[in-house]
């Protein structure tokens, strides 16, 4: 029987998308990509679902990078069919309809650190290990990590990360704001839970927005983001959620919204 690349379970309108290379820490390579590509197009239009945790399978590692060993076999033309095929998916996961979840437990690098860097937050375990260490291998991150991180924690210490290829505990992650919080291994999944089931109690169109707004107005002047704020805000007034959410204010209960 072929094995499953990412293994997904649902949890109330919470899927969780795990990569499932345990024996090579859970490593990309072309099929791995391919299997999550088509679960976050498929999710994209799942109304039921309302976030997504993305982790990887077993109790040592996150996603390890890129496999290094399918790596030495590609002639260059497929390096770069590789990196585009990498790049387009984690930017697919980062501007997707719906949060995205990081579930960092354990080691996170190369390729791995730069899939965490998609996810809208990111949640590491005590044990996680983190870093950029592409310049090692004689090359730099190709998966957005060199336009990402620097947005993150700052231009000055994303350049000493990626220029040292240095690796990082749980607790410098958190230090420098490249992970929201850290908690215990055994936890981890269920903090992430915990954290969706709260985003899953707000109005589906206003989150959509929100991030839609973020993610767009961050990368412009202030005047042309808060032109698409106001674009974005637009959008929910009408709804049908908007509505529910003042009546049960009035009547003092929780709001039931239908993304509509």
């Amino acid at each position: 029987m072929e094995q499953q690349l990412v293994l997904e379970e649902r949890f109330g309108q919470t899927s969780i998308l795990k990569l499932n290379r345990p024996e090579v820490m859970n490593s990309l390579n072309f099929a791995m990509l391919r299997a999550l590509s088509e679960k976050i197009e498929a999710l994209q239009w799942e109304r039921e679902v309302r976030v997504i945790i993305v982790s990887g399978a077993g109790q040592k590692a996150f996603c390890a990078g890129a496999d290094l060993k399918e790596r030495a076999t590609l002639p260059e033309e497929e390096v770069r069919k590789f990196i585009f095929t990498l790049r387009e998916l984690f930017t697919s996961i980062e501007y997707m309809n719906k949060p995205v979840i990081g579930a960092v437990n354990g080691i996170a690098l190369g390729g791995g650190t730069e899939l965490a860097l998609t996810c809208d937050i990111r949640i590491a375990s005590e044990n996680a290990t983190m870093g950029l260490t592409e310049t090692r291998l004689a090359i730099i991150p190709g998966g957005g990590g060199t336009q990402r991180l620097p947005r993150i924690v700052g231009r000055a210490k994303a350049k000493e990360l990626i220029f040292t290829g240095r690796r990082i505990d749980a607790q410098e992650a958190l230090s420098i704001g490249l992970v929201n919080k850290v908690v215990p291994s055994d936890q981890l999944i269920d903090q992430c839970l915990e954290m969706a089931a709260m985003i899953c109690e707000a109005g589906p169109i206003a989150v959509t927005q929100a991030k839609y707004a973020i993610n767009h107005g961050v990368e412009v002047d202030l005047r042309s983001g808060l032109a698409i704020e106001s674009n974005a805000y637009w959008v929910t007034i009408p709804t049908e959620d908007r509505t529910e959410g003042l009546t049960a204010f009035r009547e003092k209960r929780k709001p039931v919204y239908k993304g509509k």
